[in-house]
């Protein structure tokens, strides 16, 4: 991004002028909506990744880490923003994600956002995955209490500036980065494939006389 002209160095043809930069807010807004009727139970509760982004506790770390009420938990929609207020070795000031699964939980650790009209909330995600602009965006605007924890409320967290284009574009920018991941996946995918077909090769491929069987 020039430091003159709010304009980044690579972009798609068509498109001109100045990013806006203005407070996140004038994109998200805190959502308070809470788990009072017991709608979600400890099956629906979410975590965040920095990997993987806002992912099911239970399918991914095989357990609910969950107290006996869920009335407190925040009902996270589809499509909504979720910063999670634990830091993280490269990112001390916690992570920002969007939902891109079913409707959920999530505990009072997390702050819940609805995106508004004007942004892609799939751009916001995207927007922060760049570990030093989620940093310098965090940075001023959390305190750090006892024991490293992250003291800063759901209304400040999103009164940093950001610097977003307009919706046509950012959705651009969201569907070219989905192609990447969806190919960088492809790829990893093959790549363990062939990792397997080698270690399986190395134990099939050689006569084993210490110890004897096939080695696993």
């Amino acid at each position: 991004m020039d430091k003159i002209k709010k304009v980044p160095e690579i972009r798609f043809k068509g498109y001109e002028g100045e990013w806006n930069e203005t407070p996140l807010y004038e994109y998200l807004s805190v959502s308070n909506e809470k788990n009072t009727s017991n709608v979600f139970n400890k099956y629906n509760i979410y975590s965040v990744s920095r990997e993987y982004g806002v992912i099911n506790q239970i399918e991914y770390q095989g357990k609910s880490f969950a107290g006996v009420s869920l009335t407190g938990y925040g009902i996270v929609h589809t499509w909504d923003v979720v910063y999670t207020k634990s830091p993280l070795k490269q990112q001390p000031y916690g992570i920002i994600k969007t939902n891109k699964t079913k409707n959920g939980i999530v505990s009072a650790l997390y702050g819940v956002f609805t995106p508004n009209e004007k942004v892609d909330s799939n751009f916001v995600q995207t927007y922060f995955e760049l570990d030093q602009r989620l940093n310098n965006y965090l940075r001023p605007l959390v305190n750090k209490g006892a024991k490293n924890t992250l003291l800063i409320s759901d209304e400040d967290a999103i009164k940093g500036n950001v610097v977003f284009p307009q919706k046509e574009e950012q959705e651009k920018i969201v569907k070219m980065f989905n192609s990447l991941d969806y190919l960088i996946r492809k790829l990893e995918q093959k790549l363990e494939k062939l990792r397997n077909i080698k270690q399986s090769l190395l134990n099939q491929m050689f006569v084993n006389v210490n110890g004897g069987g096939t080695l696993r």
